[in-house]
């Protein structure tokens, strides 16, 4: 029997980023405009992208951190998604931890 995540539906991409950017109104001015650009950033990197798999494996991503009963939002990233990712997605995600500490005026 396949579990949630093989049977989850895959939203429509444009539909999927406008749910994403409302889903931002919540945020703290600083903190949605950080959040804002960088997801236009992303979908517009990955506008012409006409690989399925590729395409299947960013929407459920970003489905799934847009869905706070799966863990999306302040969840602790475990050492094995670490371990997967690239130096350039590694230096994406240091910058950002970068920018939030520095838009909430944390001084680490």
């Amino acid at each position: 029997m396949p579990n949630a995540q093989q049977t989850q539906v895959l939203m429509a991409p444009i539909k999927l980023y406008r749910e994403i950017l409302r889903s931002h109104r919540s945020l703290p001015p600083a903190m949605r405009a950080m959040g804002d650009d960088y997801v236009k950033a992303e979908f517009q990197r990955h506008k012409s992208i006409d690989n399925p798999a590729h395409i299947v494996g960013f929407v459920s991503q970003w489905q799934s951190f847009n869905n706070p009963a799966d863990g999306g939002w302040g969840k602790k990233l475990d050492s094995e998604l670490l371990d997967k990712m690239s130096d350039e997605q590694l230096g994406q995600l240091y910058e950002l931890r970068q920018e939030v500490k520095r838009s909430l005026g944390d001084k680490e």
